[in-house]
């Protein structure tokens, strides 16, 4: 059975940091993309970091570039989010998510996805 388990959101000032982590089981995770999307009420999801198989490639939204960085541990099954200088509107339920590495994989979209988890929230407030 599959199961992808997010943990470590919370509530945290406009500056501060979050590590996000997620456990995979129940599937080959070094075949497939990892990623973390996020879905702030009343929007669309989105992705903000994706993992190649390998974990030799990251790839970021425009909006989180430069603060989030997302690794993973294929022995240990885990995916991780590091969040620095997170903003108001970080704010949000963050996603795990992991893909079969198609050759015409998207990082982005969710249809690239079969797998998620439940999600963990991230307030981002003063």
């Amino acid at each position: 059975q599959v199961q992808l388990v997010e943990s470590g959101g919370g509530l945290v000032q406009p500056g501060g940091s979050l590590r996000l982590t997620c456990v995979a089981s129940g599937f080959t995770h070094s075949y497939y993309y990892m990623a973390w999307f996020r879905q702030a009420p009343g929007k669309e999801r989105e992705g903000v970091a994706a993992i190649s198989p390998d974990g030799d490639t990251a790839y970021y939204s425009d909006s989180v570039k430069g603060r989030f960085t997302g690794s993973r541990d294929n022995a240990k099954t885990t995916l991780y989010l590091q969040m620095n200088s997170l903003k108001v509107e970080d704010t949000g339920m963050y996603y795990c998510a992991a893909g079969f590495a198609r050759w015409d994989f998207r990082a982005f979209e969710t249809d690239s996805y079969t797998e998620w988890g439940q999600g963990t929230q991230v307030t981002v407030s003063s």
